[in-house]
């Protein structure tokens, strides 16, 4: 088993900055592909980013691209979200996921992770 614990969300203004962690626990040798994916009330699930076991291929929704960054340390298991310039329809609560390798077209999808954490709350106010 792999446990999954997210850290850092809180309160921002729009336009703000926040840094979400993901501590990996457990049987980390079965994590490989990294995600980041969201859900806002009332709304399903999407898919925010994701990173490679090697942190060498990165994987964004249009969204977010080139204001949001994953990456990860893996010898600390730990993987981050850096978000800038936050807009309050990104309040949402944030999870993280792992799985096994992963190819591109299957990056973005929830089910393709085995391991979810409890989620981190961000809410961005205009």
């Amino acid at each position: 088993q792999v446990q999954l614990v997210e850290s850092g969300g809180g309160l921002v203004q729009t336009g703000g900055s926040l840094i979400l962690s993901c501590a990996a626990s457990g049987r980390t040798v079965h994590m490989n592909t990294m995600g980041w994916f969201r859900q806002a009330p009332g709304k399903e699930r999407e898919f925010v980013a994701a990173i490679s076991w090697s942190g060498e291929t990165t994987y964004y929704d249009d969204s977010v691209k080139g204001r949001f960054t994953i990456s990860r340390d893996k010898a600390k298991n730990i993987v981050y979200l850096q978000m800038n310039s936050l807009k309050s329809e990104e309040t949402a609560v944030y999870y993280c996921a792992a799985g096994g390798p992963l190819a591109v077209g299957f990056v973005h999808r929830g089910g393709s992770y085995k391991y979810w954490g409890q989620g981190t709350q961000v809410t961005v106010s205009s």
